[in-house]
């Protein structure tokens, strides 16, 4: 529960909103795309999220499942972790 207009990190809907601009903004940065949209799901009780969809609105060269990929390898999106390096606390 928690409405998600609060600024509370504990909410995993409010950190993983903040991680998605985040890792969106890294790709974009990086050159891999030039426009990206990241959507995470969770579930109660796991700390990975069940998916990640990039969209990059025909800006890639790369595949979709090649950048999630790349997502899957350089950012640890548990709810802990994001907290911890997006300095949430």
């Amino acid at each position: 529960g928690g409405a998600f207009s609060g600024k509370d990190p504990t909410k995993v809907d409010r950190s993983a909103a903040y991680a998605a601009r985040w890792v969106a903004k890294s790709l974009v940065k990086s050159g891999l795309c030039k426009r990206c949209l990241i959507q995470l799901s969770y579930a109660i009780g796991v700390a990975k999220p069940l998916s990640i969809n990039v969209e990059t609105y025909g800006t890639s060269p790369y595949t979709e499942q090649q950048l999630v990929a790349v997502v899957e390898k350089n950012f640890d999106l548990r709810p802990g972790c994001m907290v911890r390096d997006l300095e949430l606390k």
